[in-house]
């Protein structure tokens, strides 16, 4: 059977739909002939995007979803069943993001960002499979970042959060091997979405370390999302296993692999907060 997917009279369960990298991958996989099962906490984005993406000959329905709350995810699988018979394609993209040192960030929100960034990956995969494994050709792809792969000063929740979902992911890829669902992992690099604007911080973070932060993310935060939606979509069509998202989280993958216990003291003159 052939690596690449075509995405066709295909269904696609697309999380954190209403803006950003999920909102350009389900235009993209409209412009492409594919029916969209759209989920987001955000309803009134979501509304938004469908009403833009209603085609013609195309199924487009909008949820309101918390990827962290289990029964609710049961009932969107339930849902999506009734209404589109089935789907083929998960795209895990749902995310939030916290930054801070560890001894700043508090427990609960450290296990907010988890519930969300990693177990609603899980849960949703758990979920769906089931579904997927009836499909003659299935695919879940899951959105990681590049922080992933390298973990930067103060992120260890958000950089935990995306390493557990590129070795959940790794690990599922081989148990579904010989099955009919394959797997891709991605890592964004510095894509400009709302993320950052919506991230949570430490309670005591100044408002001029908060400045800092947010001018970073935009010196940093570059790539328009309908660009890293197409070439995200370009790997799964083609079947790749991981997908790295921009020049940057190339270059810093790439760092990684050469040196990987020291590669932080080139990258932190880009990343470190700077005094």
């Amino acid at each position: 059977m052939s690596d690449r997917i075509d995405f066709a009279g295909r269904t696609a369960v697309i999380t954190g739909a209403a803006s950003g990298i999920g909102e350009a991958l389900a235009e993209g996989l409209a412009h492409r002939g594919c029916n969209l099962a759209l989920a987001d906490i955000d309803e009134d984005g979501l509304h938004r995007v469908k009403a833009r993406l209603n085609r013609q000959g195309l199924r487009t329905t909008a949820t309101t979803l918390d990827v962290a709350d289990e029964n609710a995810i049961a009932h969107f699988v339930t849902f999506v069943e009734r209404e589109h018979s089935g789907a083929h394609l998960l795209f895990n993209n749902a995310g939030v993001a916290l930054g801070g040192e560890f001894e700043r960030i508090s427990p609960e929100d450290f296990d907010w960002l988890m519930s969300i960034n990693f177990w609603g990956v899980v849960r949703m995969t758990r979920a769906f499979l089931p579904i997927l494994k009836r499909s003659d050709r299935a695919h879940i792809v899951n959105i990681s970042s590049i922080f992933g792969v390298i973990a930067p000063y103060g992120q260890t929740a958000y950089s935990a959060s995306k390493f557990a979902v590129r070795g959940f992911s790794d690990a599922l890829r081989h148990e579904l091997a010989d099955s009919s669902i394959g797997v891709t992992t991605v890592h964004p690099g510095g894509v400009a979405t709302k993320i950052a604007d919506s991230a949570r911080a430490p309670a005591d973070v100044s408002a001029e370390e908060a400045e800092k932060v947010r001018e970073i993310s935009r010196t940093l935060l570059t790539m328009p999302p309908p660009k890293a939606a197409q070439i995200i979509l370009r790997g799964v069509e083609r079947g790749k296993k991981r997908v790295f998202v921009g020049r940057d989280a190339k270059t810093a993958a790439l760092l990684e692999r050469l040196f990987p216990a020291s590669y932080w003291s080139i990258l932190s003159r880009f990343l470190a907060p700077q005094e």
